[in-house]
């Protein structure tokens, strides 16, 4: 397991002593050398039991770690040390944590081979964990599994089975149905079955059909949470609702349920898409004050609403404050702010942040790879057209290591900057590499080369001199006739 170095114990070691001390840490390596320790003394008659093995199944899983967990279960069993059902659901909400909802369920199955009978409980875990995972196929056969395996149905289960219809708009109407006849067979709906349902209809775009049902909510009882106030914000902003919205976010307020930071994001958002970043920018202020940190999300919106306004200043202190934070942009981040350079025309400011985001070790993924194509060409192109000469091609140069592709047009601006600068070197080797990537240069292109070496002195007299000899040539034959003949003369007179 971890590390041989022992814990020094005393004679009556026991194994609430052992949990106690392996809960306390908080690096994993410090818990397995506590656990080894303790194991360590099986000579002295200790043993572990499920606490201890509880504990630092759980410590490891928290820590990513589940071959060494799973290796603990197995070895509880070859111990005939006794394994609780949570230590399973431990490992297998771990796994949804991680989605590997296909490994939740493998360890659902392993109960098995323990001689263990899943409770409804683990059922619904594992219901649940699939839901949340959107693997909604395999929800629906692990529900039809449920009932096959005489798991009655409970309000929880009920409740996640209706979130599960609430994904798509097909089912939708069937969520709403189950919903109507819950009471038919014995349930009440409560909070939870409320909230998912105005959730759905939220994300769907039935914000109508939402706020009847949150009226209807109050009217029967059952309070709304911060989660389903934040759920119909957020779908009120949606549709561009912003009044309507920051009405249910005052109410909220007064009624005592304090919004959290995915309710002030909402809002932000929906002013920032608004055009209203300044009121954005108000809420920020007001969220911090209330002690609640701005998240990944929260500066993502601030800063996208900023930069589509022009207003790159206080975007840039947004970011500024996002990395005193301890968060990291990400590539869409940094796209958004050198395209906002780009719009005013500040392309040096906009290779500076490319330089940035590069030393920052942060690459562009598949859904912002087409975007960060797009922007470093606009970027050399537009060095280029400011006389940033060799700051363009040492972009151009990053462009080609990290295998960005380069298109025609910014092949074509390089080369006739450079043979207007007269650096025929360069503009040669573009060529050269921009035939070798598939583009072939067009008639300006090459007129541009072509000029560039006409227009050095050397090439322009030999060019001159060239066209006078043959001038002379085809335009007097008895003087080409007669200096052939000086030419043998003087030939044979050397010999």
């Amino acid at each position: 397991m971890g590390s041989k170095t022992l814990f020094k114990w005393s004679k009556q070691i026991t194994p609430s002593q052992v949990e106690q001390l392996i809960r306390a840490e908080k690096d994993i390596n410090r818990a397995l050398i506590v656990f080894d320790s303790a194991t360590a003394e099986y000579t002295n008659g200790f043993r572990h039991d499920h606490t201890t093995f509880g504990v630092i199944i759980s410590k490891l899983v928290s820590a990513n770690q589940f071959r060494s967990a799973e290796a603990l279960l197995n070895r509880m069993k070859e111990e005939k040390c006794n394994v609780t059902e949570e230590i399973f659901l431990s490992i297998c909400r771990a796994y949804g944590r991680v989605h590997k909802p296909l490994d939740a369920i493998r360890v659902f199955h392993k109960m098995e081979d323990f001689r263990f009978k899943p409770t409804p409980k683990a059922y619904i875990t594992i219901f649940s964990i699939l839901v949340e995972e959107n693997q909604l196929k395999l929800a629906f056969r692990f529900y039809k599994y449920m009932k096959e395996m005489g798991i009655p149905p409970v309000l929880a289960s009920l409740n996640i089975l209706m979130k599960a219809l609430c994904k798509n708009s097909e089912t939708l109407d069937a969520a709403l149905r189950m919903f109507r006849e819950m009471p038919d067979r014995g349930f009440t709906p409560d909070s939870y079955s409320y909230g998912t349902l105005i959730n759905g209809l939220c994300r769907l775009g039935k914000v109508d059909e939402a706020k009847e049902l949150f009226k209807e909510m109050e009217t029967k009882g059952c309070s709304p949470t911060v989660v389903t106030y934040t759920n119909l914000i957020h779908g009120l902003c949606r549709s561009n609702n912003l009044d309507e919205a920051m009405e249910f976010f005052e109410e909220m307020t007064r009624k005592g349920i304090n919004p959290n930071v995915f309710t002030y994001s909402s809002l932000m958002d929906g002013f920032c898409k608004g055009g209203c970043s300044s009121h954005a920018m108000e809420l920020l202020h007001r969220m911090t004050s209330k002690g609640h940190l701005p998240n990944m999300v929260t500066y993502s919106t601030l800063i996208y609403g900023l930069c589509k306004e022009g207003n790159l200043h206080e975007a840039l202190e947004i970011l500024d404050r996002m990395k005193l934070q301890g968060l990291k942009p990400d590539a869409g981040l940094y796209g958004k702010i050198i395209t906002g350079f780009c719009d005013i025309g500040k392309f040096q400011e906009a290779a500076n942040f490319i330089d940035e985001m590069v030393l920052g070790g942060v690459s562009p993924n598949r859904i912002t790879w087409s975007l960060h194509v797009r922007i470093h060409n606009i970027v050399v192109q537009g060095l280029c057209t400011n006389s940033k000469l060799n700051r363009a091609f040492q972009l151009y140069l990053s462009m080609r290591t990290r295998g960005i592709t380069i298109d025609a047009r910014t092949f074509e601006t390089l080369v006739k900057c450079f043979c207007k600068k007269g650096d025929l070197h360069k503009a040669a080797r573009i060529i050269d590499e921009m035939v070798l990537d598939g583009c072939v240069p067009d008639k300006e292109t090459w007129c541009s080369v072509v000029y560039g070496f006409w227009n050095r002195r050397k090439v322009r007299e030999a060019s001159e001199l060239l066209q006078t000899e043959l001038m002379s040539e085809f335009t007097d034959p008895k003087t080409r006739i007669s200096n052939s003949e000086e030419e043998i003369d003087e030939q044979s007179a050397e010999r």
